[in-house]
Protein backbone atom coordinates (compact mmCIF):
# COMPACT_ATOMS: atom_id res chain seq x y z
CA UNK A 1 0.00 0.00 0.00
CA UNK A 2 1.21 3.29 -1.09
CA UNK A 3 1.38 5.99 2.15
CA UNK A 4 1.09 9.08 0.15
CA UNK A 5 -2.40 7.77 -0.18
CA UNK A 6 -3.11 8.10 3.77
CA UNK A 7 -0.13 10.08 5.06
CA UNK A 8 1.44 13.30 4.13
CA UNK A 9 5.15 13.43 3.31
CA UNK A 10 5.54 14.77 7.19
CA UNK A 11 3.76 12.47 8.45
CA UNK A 12 5.92 9.58 6.57
CA UNK A 13 8.88 11.43 8.50
CA UNK A 14 7.30 11.28 11.51
CA UNK A 15 6.59 7.62 11.60
CA UNK A 16 9.93 6.63 10.59
CA UNK A 17 11.38 8.35 13.32
CA UNK A 18 9.49 7.10 16.02
CA UNK A 19 8.27 3.88 14.86
CA UNK A 20 9.80 0.99 16.86
CA UNK A 21 8.82 -1.58 13.82
CA UNK A 22 6.80 -3.26 16.58
CA UNK A 23 2.96 -2.84 14.94
CA UNK A 24 0.90 0.07 15.44
CA UNK A 25 0.16 0.40 18.81
CA UNK A 26 3.95 0.53 19.49
CA UNK A 27 4.04 3.26 17.24
CA UNK A 28 0.90 5.17 18.83
CA UNK A 29 2.29 4.58 22.50
CA UNK A 30 5.72 5.89 21.08
CA UNK A 31 4.11 8.87 19.13
CA UNK A 32 1.74 9.60 22.55
CA UNK A 33 5.10 9.73 24.87
CA UNK A 34 6.84 11.85 22.45
CA UNK A 35 3.53 14.87 22.36
CA UNK A 36 3.75 14.78 25.85
CA UNK A 37 7.15 16.25 26.02
CA UNK A 38 6.27 18.86 23.36
CA UNK A 39 6.68 22.86 24.54
CA UNK A 40 3.26 25.10 24.17
CA UNK A 41 4.74 27.01 21.35
CA UNK A 42 5.47 23.81 19.19
CA UNK A 43 2.37 23.78 17.88
CA UNK A 44 2.91 22.85 14.33
CA UNK A 45 4.81 19.28 15.76
CA UNK A 46 1.58 18.91 18.15
CA UNK A 47 -0.63 19.35 15.23
CA UNK A 48 1.46 16.97 12.73
CA UNK A 49 1.77 14.44 15.75
CA UNK A 50 -2.46 14.77 16.07
CA UNK A 51 -2.67 14.59 12.50
CA UNK A 52 -0.79 11.02 12.10
CA UNK A 53 -2.17 9.70 15.52
CA UNK A 54 -5.62 10.15 14.45
CA UNK A 55 -4.91 8.39 10.88
CA UNK A 56 -2.92 5.12 12.94
CA UNK A 57 -6.32 5.58 14.98
CA UNK A 58 -9.22 4.68 12.26
CA UNK A 59 -6.98 1.85 10.48
CA UNK A 60 -6.81 -1.95 11.29
CA UNK A 61 -3.43 -3.54 11.99
CA UNK A 62 -3.33 -5.39 8.64
CA UNK A 63 -3.94 -2.11 7.05
CA UNK A 64 -0.97 -0.33 8.52
CA UNK A 65 1.44 -3.57 8.14
CA UNK A 66 0.41 -3.31 4.38
CA UNK A 67 2.03 -0.09 4.25
CA UNK A 68 5.53 0.14 2.87
CA UNK A 69 7.28 2.99 4.90
CA UNK A 70 10.18 2.91 3.25
CA UNK A 71 11.13 6.07 2.06
CA UNK A 72 11.47 6.69 -2.03
CA UNK A 73 15.06 8.39 -2.24
CA UNK A 74 14.31 8.55 -5.87
CA UNK A 75 10.61 10.90 -5.69
CA UNK A 76 10.23 13.45 -8.68
CA UNK A 77 9.95 15.63 -6.16
CA UNK A 78 13.67 16.93 -5.66
CA UNK A 79 12.78 18.76 -2.71
CA UNK A 80 11.77 15.51 -0.63
CA UNK A 81 15.07 13.85 -1.82
CA UNK A 82 16.39 12.21 1.71
CA UNK A 83 20.04 11.37 -0.05
CA UNK A 84 21.72 14.39 -2.05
Amino acid sequence: MNPNRIFAYDEQVLIGIYNPGSGRAALISELETMRGYLDADETDLRELTDSALNKLATMSDAEFEAIDFVPDIFDDDESKLLVN
